[in-house]
């Protein structure tokens, strides 16, 4: 039997896994709903020891450090390795698309980009994913909720995906070489253009028109503007054999809505 053990198993790993025990694999894993605590170092290195594939979704540490290669990167030689990252370490690209050659870790995510090279040293195959949305996590969630904003940035642009799009192409990563693949759908858009999409479904009004200083944001979340690319997935399709089900936000919400 094929086995994997997974590093961090939230909201995007535990649908991976789900994925991989439908077509027989066994998988071990860390996290809030993980078979084994991330602590517990005997173990973790044992059943590293039977696995055939690591996967980590485990993001670095307030200090830079992953926690997984600095626990565990002696347990790894001789597995399939596949990390997930993000799109934000390609910073900000004024709007402009970018692809897995453009320089990384000159953005706000200076740690991360330090991860994804870490891995990438290893042989991993690198995952960049940008904004995730899915089930229980969407901009239908916000809208009902009154935590969505639209922001009057005319010229901002985000890419994202729908987080069963990360599960195809993490299943089919794992037959390939590594290296870095964007993992993001064939629409960048507005954050603006979402909200509205999602209040159109829901036959809400949109809420009102913000500057960035009357929206009230906390750092982190005015951090999110402060950055503007588009991301090409052009690689992921051509070496993955990777197709997004959900290939905009268009689709990817009328799903969700479709399922409630």
């Amino acid at each position: 039997m094929r086995r994997i053990f997974i590093f961090g198993l939230g909201y995007t790993a535990s649908r991976i896994a789900t994925a991989l025990e439908a077509v027989g694999w066994e998988v071990i894993s860390t996290g809030r709903n993980g078979t084994l605590a991330f602590d517990d170092s005997g173990a973790v290195r044992l059943a590293l020891a039977d696995a055939d594939q690591v996967l980590s979704s485990v993001p670095p540490g307030g200090e830079g450090i992953d926690p997984v290669l600095a626990s565990y990167g002696a347990d790894l030689g001789g597995k399939g390795l596949i990390y997930l990252s993000s799109t934000g370490v390609y910073g900000d690209c004024g709007g402009a698309w970018v692809d897995e050659s453009a320089p990384t870790g000159t953005g706000r995510r200076t740690a991360r980009a330090e991860a994804d090279a870490a891995w990438l040293e290893r042989g991993a195959r690198v995952l960049r994913l940008p904004g995730i949305y899915g089930p229980g996590r969407s901009a239908l969630e916000r809208v009902e909720s009154g935590t969505a904003h639209r922001i009057d940035l005319p010229d901002q642009v985000f890419s994202r995906v729908h987080v069963d799009d990360i599960v195809s192409a993490a299943v089919l990563a794992l037959a390939v070489p590594g290296g870095a693949y964007n993992v993001a759908d064939d629409l960048p858009c507005s954050q603006n253009a979402v909200i509205e999409e999602a209040c159109r479904l829901l036959r809400l009004e949109p809420p009102p028109l913000l500057s960035l200083d009357q929206a009230g944001l906390s750092p982190q979340a005015r951090a999110f503007y402060a950055e503007n690319r588009r991301v090409s997935n052009r690689k992921a399709r051509r070496e993955l054999g990777w197709k997004p089900r959900y290939p905009s936000y268009r689709e990817g919400l009328a799903a969700l809505f479709a399922a409630r």
